[in-house]
Parts: C-alpha cells; structure tokens; sequence
C-alpha cells in the first residue's frame, strides 16, 4: 500500500484510485459498534436468518435515487425521455473493463416515475455517457424537474394519499422533498401547459427559520397559490383559525384533512449514507426523541379532520422511535386506529411493525429490559435517576393496536436505507372516550419527561444545501453527533417561536387598485384573472415590487390569523415584478418564469406570441440576441412588439435532429433592440441539453471572467483533476445578468 501512495503520486490517475482504496478501508473499518450489534440483536430487528444479509447491507453504499417531478403529465414526458434516450446509451457502457449497470426504474414507485443507479462516482467524472447522464440530472434538479431523494424518503406522501381539495399540513417539512411531493398531488389536476389553481392547501412547517426558505425555494419549482409556509414549534403548534360561520362571531377553527408527520430521528437507517453514525450510535439517541416525537403525533392528532388521516415516519429503526410513539399516541386517543395498507404498492419489500422490544439506559447495552417495572426496579435498587417513561415500553395490550399494521423498510430487502411508516386515521365519535389507560404501573418511580435532543442530520437532496443551525437545544453532546444536516425522516428542531418575527404582513390589494389594473392591462389578462387574490408584503399595502396570487382557502387563512402568531413566512406563489425600463421606458411589471403557469390560463391567446424550432434555439443558445439577428421572416413580429414583458410559444417540432415533443410557453422581455429569455442560466441549460443537446456557450462576460480566474487561480481550484481531465459537475454557474436573473422557470412543457 505503500508503493501505491508512492506511485500514485507521480501517476495522477493511480494516485485517485490509491485515495478511493484508502478510503474504502477506511470505511469499512469503521462500520463497527458493539452496541448496536447488541441492542439491535436484543430487539430482534430481523429473524436471525438475515442478520448479516442486514449487516451487510447497512455497510455498503447507497444507490442514488431520483424522483422525476412535476406534474403528472410533465413527469410522463420527461420519463419517456430518460427511457428512450439515456437508458439506451447507458446499456452498454464498460469502465475499467466492467460493464456498468444503466438506471433502473424502482418497481414500487406509481408509474415507474422513481429510478435507482448504483455507480461510483468517479465513473460519473470519467465516464463520457455517464459524465452526460449526470450533467442531465444535475441541470434537470436545477429547475426542479428532478428530485434526487432517497428511495425510503418517497414513501410517506405516497402512503398520505392527497387530492387536491384536501387541506393539507406537513409538520416537519424542511428541506421539502416529500413537500414537493405533496404539492404535486395538490396539483394532480395541472395540464401540460398550465398549472390548476386547487382548492386545497398545503400549510408546511419548520421550526428552523433558516430551513424555511429551502421550503420556499422548493415552492418556486412548483408554483402553487395553495402553499403556505409556516415556522413554528410542531409539538406546540397553535390552531390556525377560519372565517367566522354565517350567524356567527366565533372562528372556526382548521382542522386537515391530511397530516405528515415525518418527525426528527436518531437517523441509524441513513447509516449506509452517513456512516458517521456507526462510531457514535448509542441507544440514547432514540430514547431522549420519543418525548418529542410524540408530542408531535398528538398535536397533529388534534389538528385533523374525522376521517382524516396522518402518516408518521422516521429514518430509524429503533422501535422506542417508532412502534413506541405509535403506542403511546394510540392508547392516549381512542379516536384514531392503525391503517392496513399492506395491499398499497405491493412490490415494496416490508417487514410488519413490532409488538415487542427491550429498551435500556445504558450506553453500552449491556443489559436491556423486558418491562418498565423490570427496569424501574434496578433503578430503584441502584439510586440512580432515569429519563425512560412507561411509553418506552411495549404495552400489555398491543395485539388490540395492531401494531403489526406499521411498515418497516430495512436496506436488505431491496437495497435502500432503514425507514418506518405507519398510517393512522380518525373516526368520528359521538361521544369522547376515555383516554386507554397503559395497564402496567410503577412504584416508587417518578417517570420524568425524556430529554429532547437536536437529532442527527444529514442532506436529502444535493441539490438542496445543508443548513447548520447555531442552535444549542435539544442537543445532548453525549450521545448525539454529526447534527449538521438533515436526515430524510428527521429535521432538526431547535428551540422555535421565540424572539422577533421578523417577516413583512400580507396585504391583500383592492381589484380597483391602479396599479394592479394597469399591470392585468399591460399584460392581456382575462377578465376572470382572480385579482381580488392577489396580494403585497409591506404594512402600507403599496405595490412596491412584487405581488403573489393566492386560492381562495389561502386568503381566508390570512385574514382570519395574525400573521405573527402563526409566524407565516410565505403564502402562495409570486407572479408579477417590477423591471425597471431602459432609456425613455417606464417601469413596467413582467410575468415572473415561475408565475407564468399560473398566469397562463388567463392570458389572451391573441397576445401571444408563436415561435419555431428556429426562433427557439436562437433565444436559448444566445444572450440578448438582437431583433436583427433573427430571421427576416420574424424580424418583423419583433419590431411590432411594445416594450416590455411577452409570452412566446413553441409547437412541438423538429430541427436538425432536436426535438421538442410538447408545447413549450417561456416569458420574454423586449427591450429597444433585442429580446431576452427571461430564465436564468441554469434553466438555459437545461432547455438546451434536452431539447438541442448540448450548454448554452459562455458570453463574452463569462470567458473573460473565466480567463481572468484560470490566471489568478490554482489549477485544482478551477475543476482541473490531477490527471488532466475536467470534472464537469463543478462547474455549476451562477445566473447571468439582466432580466429574470436569479429565477427559476417552470418549463411545464416537460
């Protein structure tokens, strides 16, 4: 080994290949714990039979898994693309004389919409075919199109079953995968070109105000006037109140008619990807988030609809995390029972939930306990205080619980990480009942809250960034490490609803506001265009910047809460801005790229504009081309133009080989000599590579900008590999300058 690092130093690629076999021993000695052997093999978390199928599994690395977003049929179009074309010319790749498997579809997923490759990654720097694949995914994520998501992570808003006039909470929701998810089955209705205006809402919540922005960041991708973000505490969250009823002064208050739950975790099931987990796993971690992750089930048990339902789930594996809340939760409300959805996606390999487990207190598991008394009893003996509460333990009555109806996900059954799901709902009952009573007490034993902890946080999606928070609660030193980011099952809660909110209000504008008249004219909106919806964000109610367009369940929540107390950090999508005009040109407002599916339907068919193949390319592969530049034939369409924002549509087509299969409507502003695309680069690219095949080239800006840092920087700061070659997912841009910089676009037409 040491001849390798020798050699590798002066052979560029051998040294790479002497780095990847150093760290993968390094790994692999490092996927060891006594106590999770221990504790684990004490719970029976798999028949004796599949413990090292299951040891195994959790110590090889993850595939990577994406998810094809959008609306349905958007989703359908870019599916076949992947199918057609990149599975095909991945079939019959060989790297180092190996062949390489292509993506695969994962069974389970509704529609084949969810695919799996298992490749290293320094395949996707080497490999040409998979260097393009993954240049494809990374810009595709960009815009939204793809969401790279842990396979387990899909599931709960799939189990949630939402349609679009449900009201909807998602009470643990940064960084927002599963939000994207919810938000799409909130917009089940949306067509290829337009995006539907629901009757439902989707509240989500974070009670880390930096996390809350991630959740904005993903409502952009998929623009709703039905989404609401909020950044309170879940276990405390306050009830969101309605308009009062006719013949009435008291409010309402909003009761969902579905819930996810998807609390924070231990995180032990993303262990394949964050093997941090193996040095410092300890039974602790588990037992010190059981509090809080049943204060949030019982709050979201408060906040639902007869008949509605919750979905709770974790990324542990650990039963106190899981079957024990579900327990505990059950016995405290007779109205709710456990779901059999055993028969929903049937080629999802699960295992049924536990009705028996040994918790213990001790770090190093050297003996766990049969019964809280068992266990109170040695406590009692020996002095010492305990944080363990008889929810820990299994009750007397589970087989009336049916805790056998919980899922568990373990990676050895169809290569994916640890996850636990469970479906409750809520009958109507005429009178309340009881509370169960837990049939077992203790003496001499004073049960004390369990102490709640920061949980271990790892990214979900890299296309998302991670957010360290500067947080010290709920964070036990002792027993939780690797706390920076976060797990799929888990999102870090820190202390929230404390100190200054410091968001703008909500203020909704008056139809015969003069400005928004004149912005729905300048525009070409219908008469029908919803503007009594449609609100500002500062305490005067002028129109300053930016307006949002709201459905009309959205608006009544507004009005009816003070935006501070339910501390609301966003609510519906934004669609008009102010760009300011060139020489001579008054401001004007324009069509924002993730506004437009929802202004489109609104919009004028004779105010918009219809492109070709020829004119589309021109507009993505150049930068603020000139109207002279376009051919004759359509030069004059651009003169006729007024200044300011258009909508241009492309038919589908063919040119050259490029196609583009559906229709394509994109925003563009006329200035007094050229047009501009209004996206920014990343969305340019996107379109580029789909449908023309290959990145929009640099402007002079950026090769001079590019020569400039090549000339001042070290060659491996610039993406330069020691071998010589470029690794291409480094060089991720940031948008160019002009209108529409720094916004996202939502290419419905795929």
């Amino acid at each position: 080994m040491g001849r390798s690092r020798h050699q590798g130093r002066r052979g560029g690629g051998k040294h790479a290949k002497a780095d990847e076999y150093r760290t993968d021993l390094i790994q692999k000695s490092d996927m060891h714990n006594e106590q999770f052997y221990a504790y684990y093999q004490a719970q029976n978390i798999v028949p004796q039979d599949d413990w090292e199928s299951f040891l195994d599994a959790l110590r090889s690395p993850l595939p990577t898994t994406f998810r094809v977003a959008g609306s349905r049929q958007i989703a359908e179009s870019l599916n076949d693309t992947i199918k057609d074309v990149h599975v095909p010319s991945l079939s019959n790749v060989t790297f180092e004389d190996q062949k390489l498997p292509p993506p695969v579809q994962l069974p389970w997923y509704p529609d084949g919409l969810a695919w799996q490759f298992n490749v290293p990654k320094k395949v996707l720097r080497k490999s040409p075919e998979f260097k393009k694949f993954h240049s494809f995914l990374v810009f595709e994520t960009e815009v939204g199109n793809i969401s790279r998501q842990e396979a387990v992570s899909m599931l709960p808003p799939l189990f949630l079953d939402v349609k679009p006039h449900h009201m909807v909470m998602d009470m643990c929701a940064a960084p927002g995968s599963k939000t994207a998810q919810l938000l799409e089955a909130l917009h089940a209705q949306d067509t290829l070109t337009s995006t539907s205006i629901p009757s439902g809402v989707l509240v989500a919540n974070d009670s880390d105000y930096k996390r809350t922005h991630l959740l904005i960041h993903q409502s952009a991708r998929l623009p709703s006037p039905a989404f609401m973000v909020t950044n309170l505490d879940a276990s405390n969250y306050p009830s969101i109140r309605l308009p009062s009823a006719p013949g009435s002064n008291k409010k309402e208050q909003l009761l969902f008619d579905r819930i996810l739950c998807d609390v924070p975790c231990s995180g032990d099931g993303t262990i394949r990807k964050n093997i941090g987990i193996w040095k410092s796993w300890s039974p602790n971690d588990g037992n010190g988030l059981h509090g809080l992750q049943l204060r949030i089930l019982q709050r979201a048990m408060k906040m639902l609809k007869p008949d509605g339902r919750i979905v709770y789930s974790t990324c542990s594996i650990n039963p106190v995390e899981n079957e024990a809340v579900i327990a505990a939760a059950l016995e405290s409300n007779p109205e709710y029972h456990l779901v059999d959805v055993s028969s929903v996606l049937p080629e999802l390999q699960r295992r049924p939930g536990m009705t028996f487990w040994r918790p213990t207190a001790d770090r190093y598991v050297s003996t766990t306990y049969e019964s809280y008394e068992a266990f109170a009893t040695t406590i009692s003996q020996v002095g010492a205080a305990t944080k363990l509460t008889p929810g820990h333990w299994p009750p007397a009555n589970t087989d009336a619980l049916n805790l056998d109806r919980c899922m568990r996900i373990y990676p050895h059954l169809q290569d994916s990480g640890g996850f636990f799901v469970a479906v409750l709902e809520r009958q109507p009952t005429e009178a309340k009942s009881a509370p169960r009573e837990r049939k077992r007490t203790a003496e001499n034993v004073e049960p004390t809250e369990p102490e709640t902890k920061k949980p271990r946080l790892e990214p979900e999606s890299e296309a998302l960034p991670s957010n360290n928070s500067s947080s010290d609660a709920y964070v036990d030193q002792t027993s939780v490490a690797d706390t920076n980011t976060p797990t799929e099952g888990g999102n870090e809660i820190p202390t929230s609803g404390g100190g200054s909110f410091k968001e703008m209000p909500y203020t909704f504008l008056s139809p015969q506001d003069p400005t928004l008249i004149s912005c729905i004219s300048r525009l070409r909106l219908s008469a029908d265009f919803p503007s009594s919806n449609v609100l500002v964000r500062n305490p005067e109610g002028d129109v300053v910047r930016s307006m949002y367009l709201t459905n009309d369940l959205t608006k009544e929540i507004i009005l009816a809460n003070d935006f501070t107390r339910i501390r609301l950090n966003a609510a519906g999508t934004k669609v008009f801005t102010k760009q300011e005009g060139g020489k001579g040109v008054d401001a004007q407002y324009r069509i924002l790229g993730e506004g437009l599916p929802v202004v489109l339907p609104y919009t004028q068919t004779d105010a918009i504009v219809t492109g070709d193949m020829t004119i589309l390319k021109h507009l993505v592969m150049s930068h603020y081309p000139l109207c002279s530049s376009f051919e004759e034939s359509f030069q004059p369409v651009l003169e006729g133009l007024e200044l300011g924002c258009h909508i241009f549509k492309f038919p589908p087509g063919e040119l050259d080989g490029a196609l583009l299969p559906h229709e394509l409507f994109v925003p563009i502003w006329k200035s007094g000599v050229s047009v501009s695309l209004m996206v920014d680069k990343k969305a340019k690219n996107a379109l580029a590579l789909r449908v023309f095949g290959k990145e929009v080239p640099p402007s002079t800006r950026e090769k001079k900008s590019k020569t400039e840092n090549d000339a001042e920087l070290p060659t491996e700061l610039v993406g330069v590999e020691e071998n010589g070659e470029v690794d291409e997912s480094s060089k991720m841009e940031v948008a160019e300058d002009g209108p529409g910089e720094g916004e996202p676009i939502v290419l419905q037409a795929f």
